[in-house]
């Protein structure tokens, strides 16, 4: 004769598992107590709600083989959501590249009148050049820009976008670039005195860039005006202002955009005659 407890083991073994089912919306089961028949809602705290036929709804809990699904029992189970990964963006709002190795440099360049704008180029839009293998210098002013050009020798894959300060009608800067006739140089720039002023105020903790007058240097002016000691140290307070393109005003964002494009454009050499 056999023991209860050696009846109840063997029970075990021959019970069948219930099967987990995931509570997918509209799936249309029924609670075996009630007799309720309706097709999942949702699921919230622990409880799956179901709505019948004539639209009314019921609220059950998740229970182990809780539900019959086509008259035979099952457990329903929340689905199993797979969160797709959060995409990283960089300074410039463009989707950042993972494990990135800089691309080696085209034989296209960026050219920037000082240190200062390459260095703001730099912070906002460095990872999109280094993706791209773009190399951007500072031309230490546009006075010299029609001599670089000649010796940098443009052509085909080997462009030049320039930037260029306080480019405005009748400013000295627009009349220094009026004479660049070439195909394979873009000039863009932005109406501000210097790129400090194309950083907004917000960014650097001012309401308004202070009006400088006519015949002061502009960025000690500026220094003096908010209490910023030296150039060197007002310059590093700007710098550290900005964190993304949001912290520049549009003009800057967009010739720079469009400095990139105009280099990286797919180029196609001329067909050699044989």
């Amino acid at each position: 004769m056999r023991s209860h407890s050696y009846d109840d083991v063997l029970a075990g073994r021959r019970r069948k598992k219930v099967p987990e089912v995931p509570a997918e919306p509209g799936l249309v089961v029924e609670d075996p107590a009630s007799g309720f028949c309706g097709a999942v809602i949702k699921i919230e705290y622990g409880n799956v709600v179901l709505e019948d036929g004539k639209g009314r709804h019921r609220v059950f809990p998740l229970e182990p083989a809780g539900f019959l699904l086509e008259g035979k029992p099952v457990t329903l189970v929340p689905v199993k959501t797979v969160q797709a990964p959060v995409k990283q963006v960089s300074a410039s709002g463009s989707v950042k590249v993972q494990g990135l190795q800089a691309r080696v440099a085209r034989d296209s360049r960026i050219w920037v009148e000082g240190k200062h704008d390459a260095e703001l180029v730099e912070r906002v839009w460095g990872h999109d050049l280094r993706v791209e293998g773009v190399v951007v210098e500072p031309l230490d002013g546009v006075d010299v820009l029609s001599d670089r050009i000649a010796e940098f020798g443009t052509g085909p894959g080997r462009r030049l976008g320039v930037l260029v300060d306080h480019l405005v009608p009748g400013s000295k800067e627009s009349r220094l670039v009026a004479g660049v006739r070439d195909e394979n140089v873009l000039v863009t720039g932005h109406p501000y005195i210097d790129v400090w002023e194309a950083v907004r105020p917000g960014a650097v903790g001012i309401r308004a860039w202070p009006k400088i007058p006519r015949g002061t240097e502009w960025k000690q002016g500026i220094c003096d005006a908010l209490g910023w000691g030296q150039p060197f140290e007002g310059w590093q307070r700007v710098l550290s202002g900005v964190s993304s393109f949001r912290d520049l005003e549009t003009p800057l964002i967009g010739a720079v955009e469009r400095l990139i494009d105009f280099v990286t454009e797919p180029t196609t050499e001329p067909a050699k005659e044989g």
